[in-house]
């Protein structure tokens, strides 16, 4: 595999980490004023920006749009899912994992290519 395969797929992983926090983690914090949590959040989120761009301008020359946007939302929910268990310390229950295992499958077939 080239770095033109496997550095899309890193910067995603780590566009989603900024972008996880930028979106939940503020749940932890409910007291804070609204306007200073989407400060905050904005922030946060112009680091996944820069992670998330190259990675799809990169990626572009190796994945179609559709695998690209099929790996960031499977990436996604895997980031999320880490996250929502460790930071905000809900479980993932076997109905998150049936459904994510749904999506999953239809990475699977957005990765087959056509039949």
């Amino acid at each position: 595999m080239s770095p033109a395969h496997i550095a899309p797929p890193l910067l995603l992983v780590a566009s989603n980490v900024f972008m996880t926090l930028a979106w939940y983690g503020h749940l932890k914090f409910p007291h804070r004023a609204l306007w200073l949590v989407i400060l905050v959040s904005w922030g946060i989120a112009l680091f996944e920006y820069c992670l998330a761009v190259p990675a799809n301008r990169l990626g572009h020359g190796v994945y179609s749009a559709a695998q690209l946007k099929t790996m960031q939302e499977v990436i996604t929910l895997a980031v999320f899912c880490g996250f929502s268990a460790l930071y905000l310390k809900e479980p993932i229950t076997l109905n998150h994992a049936v459904g994510f295992g749904f999506i999953a499958l239809g990475a699977w077939f957005i990765f087959k290519g056509p039949f």
